[in-house]
């Protein structure tokens, strides 16, 4: 779907068609909204390269990392509004295994804003897939317990999905739910977001057309509908960093029921305004706030026009959201860009490019 009253249509059909000439992703999602009006919302590409399998508008694509902001961070932002945990509440208070570790008094705070002092990443998924399904939480916790902090918690700004990992941990023994069940039930149904979700490795799966990810060696084929990401796959498709699953128009809908509690507007009351603004505040002098990443001065992946009041999130899979929350502009762009390798980093570039191409008329349209 199209609307005429966006001029340089064009010119976004001519970046996304380069993009597939070049490789920068087989295929891909385009959804630009201002305020509620979706202004473009176009499928392009394949979803299966093997296959040859059409992108449309209702290709479910594995959204990685954007699973931190719109599940992780959300989750515990419900927590926090219904009184069952605390920004500031340690780890060793809501995860007693922690508590005579480094870790103890790391807060839920630094974890949402990536200042805990864990490093990046680990390859936790090496040793868990040696271990029966049912014990590889448990196993996790451990592992988590005894890695060594890199730096002082708070004392620095380091991207981290051990971060998210452990706040997934921290949602399933508050709330007694694991992370897909809680996120469902008290998120996505409530606020009528069907095509959002974890895909359970050990549920039937859902029928419907995925966008394919890597062909991986250790798992034995072209991934589809099955979590692209290592560590999350040995969790059975459920955690905190990754995992999540959806449609471009699925992501819009949770978005701007969040942009609604954000402005105070009626009929949002799933979450208050207050702690929406709160968790959209930067924290100190990081780019991050609790749970999404704000637009950078320089070599930002939302390009050079988003306002600085503006949040957004990208996913490693080749997803993306931004909203400028001044200009109540929305642009999501999901894609399979690690299909068939995860080698492919062309989308580093590409997302700047589209980014600029859409807000740079949105500027002249309103000046």
């Amino acid at each position: 779907m199209t609307i005429s009253s966006l001029p340089n249509e064009s010119v976004v059909h001519q970046l996304m068609q380069q993009a597939l000439e070049e490789g920068v992703f087989p295929g891909a999602v385009l959804l630009v909204a201002r305020d509620q009006e979706v202004l473009l919302h176009e499928a392009w590409g394949v979803a299966d390269l093997a296959s040859g399998q059409s992108v449309t508008l209702d290709t479910v694509f594995d959204l990685a990392s954007l699973t931190k902001p719109l599940a992780t961070a959300l989750a515990v932002m419900l927590l926090v509004q219904e009184g069952r945990l605390s920004l500031d509440a340690s780890l060793a208070a809501v995860l007693p295994f922690m508590a005579e570790t480094d870790k103890a008094g790391v807060t839920i705070r630094q974890l949402l804003c990536h200042c805990s002092g864990w490093p990046a990443w680990q390859p936790y998924f090496e040793q868990l897939r040696q271990h029966p399904k049912e014990d590889r939480r448990r196993r996790l916790a451990q592992m988590l317990a005894v890695e060594p902090l890199i730096a002082t918690p708070g004392s620095a700004t380091l991207y981290s999905d051990l971060d998210y990992l452990a706040l997934g941990l921290v949602v399933e023994n508050i709330s007694g739910l694991r992370l897909d069940k809680f996120v469902k039930q008290e998120l996505y149904q409530p606020l009528g977001v069907e095509a959002l979700f974890f895909n359970p490795l050990d549920a039937p799966p859902r029928p419907r057309d995925y966008a394919a990810t890597e062909r991986c060696p250790w798992r034995g084929g072209v991934l589809s509908g099955a979590v692209h990401d290592d560590n999350a796959y040995v969790l059975n498709g459920v955690a905190g960093h990754a995992g999540l699953f959806g449609t471009a128009r699925a992501v819009f809908t949770l978005l701007q029921a969040l942009l609604s509690a954000y402005r105070g507007e009626a009929g949002s009351d799933l979450l208050t305004p207050d702690l929406v603004r709160a968790f959209w505040q930067r924290s100190g002098d990081s780019g991050w706030t609790l749970g999404f990443d704000t637009p950078s001065v320089q070599g930002s992946s939302s390009g050079t026009c988003f306002s600085p009041n503006s949040v957004g999130h990208l996913g490693f899979t080749g997803t993306s959201f931004w909203m400028d929350l001044d200009r109540q502009i929305t642009i999501i762009v999901l894609t399979n860009r690690v299909h068939p390798v995860r080698s492919n980093e062309k989308i580093r570039a590409f997302r700047p490019r589209i980014h600029d191409a859409l807000m740079e008329w949105f500027l002249l349209s309103s000046s």
